[in-house]
């Protein structure tokens, strides 16, 4: 109220579903004597609505899409350094999970479903990981192996596929045990881009995160979570018995 915004607007903002004006951004920055914050936080807001604006809009001609608009970037990069949470990352995945997943995101946000395309569109794009000189860093929880995407069949192909990559000089794979402390996990998977560029996407929107003092944090973060995952025989063993997890239960898809 100091600043005359209402308490139901600070919690929409708070809560993302609502973005405060530049003059609201202003008066906050002087309430609470940081003027100089407010340009780089009124850039920031403007940023993030163009972004999820953009997402939006593109997704809304279905996911085929949004898979052909990352190919520049990922022709361009260098380094790419991986964490996924619950499922396996588009670059290392299966046509039939693939497909499995894109069918999941298309119903949950009443997409045009065109699994089929975007799967192809997905898979064209995995042959950066054996053309050119780009190198990739994958840490995976030990979640990602176990999530049910798809039948059970096809979760076997797709856990062969993952232990076939570890095989890839370009490629290494961590996978963080379960048990791994607070320090290995995050709330949410993220994608970084040589040391330029975060890509992290929510359930709503996608978000570009360039600011070199918040890459810093993911990278930060990053080697964390590489100093608890295990590597080469013992990420194997991870990811034979979450195969033998799924030999043992009855089919659920």
């Amino acid at each position: 109220m100091a600043v005359g915004i209402h308490f139901t607007k600070v919690s929409r903002v708070e809560h993302g579903r609502q973005t405060p004006t530049d003059a609201e951004i202003r008066a906050w920055c002087s309430a609470c004597d940081a003027k100089d914050e407010a340009p780089g936080l009124i850039s920031q807001a403007r940023q993030v609505d163009s972004l999820y604006r953009e997402w939006r809009r593109q997704a809304r001609t279905g996911l085929r899409r949004l898979q052909e608009d990352m190919a520049t970037l990922y022709d361009r990069t260098r380094l790419f350094r991986v964490h996924e949470h619950w499922s396996i990352p588009g670059l290392l995945q299966t046509a039939a999970y693939s497909i499995a997943s894109m069918a999941y995101w298309a119903q949950l946000l009443d997409l045009p479903d065109d699994r089929e395309e975007a799967t192809a569109a997905r898979l064209t794009r995995q042959r950066i990981l054996r053309e050119g000189d780009h190198r990739f860093v994958f840490l995976l929880a030990e979640q990602t192996l176990r999530t049910r995407v798809c039948s059970a069949e096809a979760m076997l192909e797709q856990l062969d596929r993952v232990m076939a990559a570890i095989a890839l000089p370009n490629v290494s794979i961590g996978i963080i045990p379960a048990e791994a402390g607070l320090g290995a996990h995050t709330q949410t998977a993220f994608w970084i881009f040589d040391e330029r560029l975060v890509k992290v996407e929510t359930l709503t929107a996608a978000l570009d995160i360039s600011r070199p003092e918040e890459v810093h944090i993911y990278l930060t973060v990053f080697e964390q979570m590489a100093r608890a995952a295990v590597y080469g025989d013992a990420a194997r063993s991870l990811i034979l018995r979450a195969r033998d997890g799924i030999l043992q239960q009855p089919e659920t898809s």
